[in-house]
């Protein structure tokens, strides 16, 4: 489910990122021999890539955690026996649905699975950058490192989701 939901979000970010340099790099062309025009037309371009950038962050890091909470749900009602779904059913009965994602999904999944440490401590990351953003746009001027930053959150989503590590009890 979120496998799938983050390769949409991949497909349509790269599909807007090209229609967004076609179209104005069309009206570059078109604006050849004035260059402040250029300039304003390229100031747009990046201002368009850079939101493109954000709003696809923000779908990734909602799909990874609507998948955290449809997890959490389901191995509370399935009573599963591994020490994972143990944590959540006691964090279900004093929560119940108003579990943090951080502080009881995020770190159980550190405490009571195995290999998953470096790859939550990146998740909170990720987080940590939404709940951030206005003082990361300020941080981040330079799209490089925009993009190296929503680039290293692709990656991390497409190589772990917390279906992957669901026990068969």
């Amino acid at each position: 489910m979120a496998d799938a939901a983050i390769v949409e979000i991949a497909e349509y970010h790269s599909d807007i990122v090209s229609s967004l340099r076609l179209y104005f790099g069309q009206m570059l062309l078109a604006s050849a021999s004035d260059f402040r025009d250029r300039d304003a037309i390229a100031t747009r371009l990046t201002a368009r890539l850079e939101e493109t950038d954000q709003r696809s962050a923000f779908f990734i890091l909602t799909s990874l955690e609507a998948a955290f909470r449809v997890d959490y749900q389901f191995r509370c009602e399935k009573r599963m026996k591994d020490d994972l779904s143990r944590a959540f059913r006691a964090i279900w009965k004093s929560r119940k649905m108003r579990v943090r994602l951080d502080e009881d999904i995020f770190e159980a999944w550190r405490e009571y699975s195995s290999g998953s440490r470096q790859l939550i401590a990146g998740l909170r990351s990720a987080f940590n950058f939404r709940h951030c953003l206005p003082t990361a746009i300020i941080g981040y001027q330079n799209s490089v490192e925009r993009t190296i930053l929503l680039l290293s959150i692709l990656s991390l989503t497409k190589c772990w989701t917390p279906f992957h590590f669901r026990s068969s009890d």
